[in-house]
């Protein structure tokens, strides 16, 4: 009874830590962002230092599993993997961050349940029939999911601008302020999207690789690697140069950072795999909100960012569609009858 219940409260608790890390990380890249730093170098520096600390991991553990010889699908599967996953889907995550907020941007991924389902229907790697309650359930959870990331981006874009008090000393009444869209917020909810369906597809395409290469620590290790020398060759074309100097980051600091969240990123990474293999992939999924939570109050209070109601409910839609989402696909795997198999079974853990 009492190892039970240590092993409860660690698991809870380290769930809770981990959205606390990943919350944190947001507003310190925000933060980052805001000294001058392109968002591209910081993916460089940070994927490199995820596979200089995963590959002795990797190596260790894992090498006894690794395939005699690579075949041109899998080589093909983890340049996919490295470009969208690491060059595409982080760079547009720190560009949408920049443009609106880090709670916007932990607030966006709990979309990413309702998308893989999405994109597992389209590829007929998930059994859909209406007339099952599940199923139902999963397709109404998916559109509160869209519906509240729409209401979230288009109310954390509206500003209203003062009336002229001088053109309005005169008047009985004054007439009701202009509503202003925010033109860069709305781009950065779009980097958002994109980075959500980025997470995504990869987390799909990483079901079928790990199929022939199962080993998830020594592919994160991989796609690191290469998604960093394409995020530099990406940094070359883009900008015709590689900056190694900044006004207010030292190379050293920059190293110290990524060296740092590279090593707690690996811990958080280790306990979800944990978590995953003891309670599967739904009942870890529902602590993501917590970090959403987490970053709008360290948001508030290192920058002074507040969230308006709109954005608020948009929020709430958001993470009633994920529990929707997640409650049926847990109650799909234990169904007599009523339920349907899918590749993605609740127990089938698609991410370490």
């Amino acid at each position: 009874m009492e190892g039970g219940m240590v092993e409860d409260v660690s698991f809870i608790g380290g769930l809770i830590g981990v959205q606390f890390v990943y919350a944190g990380n947001a507003v310190l890249l925000s933060y980052l962002m805001s000294l001058g730093l392109n968002s591209l170098t910081i993916v460089i520096f940070s994927s490199l230092a995820t596979f200089l600390i995963l590959l002795p991991v990797a190596f260790y553990y894992e090498r006894s599993v690794w395939p005699m010889k690579f075949s041109l699908k899998l080589f093909i599967q983890i340049l996919l993997l490295s470009f969208g996953g690491v060059t595409l889907l982080q760079s547009l995550f720190l560009k949408g961050i920049n443009l609106t907020s880090p709670s916007m941007g932990t607030a966006m991924p709990n979309l990413a349940p309702g998308l893989i389902f999405v994109i597992a229907w389209t590829f007929r790697l998930e059994k859909v029939d209406l007339s099952c309650t599940y199923s139902k359930v999963k397709v109404i959870g998916t559109l509160l999911c869209v519906l509240g990331a729409l209401t979230m981006s288009i109310m954390s874009s509206l500003s209203i601008s003062a009336p002229n008090k001088e053109a309005t000393v005169q008047l009985v009444s004054s007439p009701p302020p202009d509503v202003l869209l925010d033109r860069q917020k709305i781009i950065g909810c779009l980097y958002l999207l994109a980075a959500v369906f980025m997470l995504s597809s990869n987390i799909v395409l990483q079901a079928f690789t790990l199929g022939d290469f199962p080993a998830p620590v020594s592919l994160c290790a991989i796609t690191s690697l290469f998604g960093a020398f394409m995020t530099a060759a990406t940094q070359l074309i883009q900008d015709h140069e590689f900056k190694t100097s900044w006004s207010l980051v030292s190379v050293k600091d920059l190293i110290a950072y990524s060296l740092l969240a590279g090593t707690v990123n690996g811990i958080c990474l280790s306990f979800n795999g944990w978590a995953l293999k003891k309670r599967g992939p739904v009942l870890v999924s529902m602590f993501s909100p917590i970090g959403t939570v987490c970053s709008v109050i360290f948001s508030y209070v290192t920058f002074g960012d507040t969230i308006n109601i709109g954005s608020f409910g948009g929020m709430i839609l958001m993470f009633t569609g994920l529990y929707f989402v997640l409650w049926a696909k847990g109650k799909e795997g234990y169904a007599n009858g009523d339920g349907l198999d899918s590749e993605f079974d609740a127990g089938k853990p698609l991410l370490v």
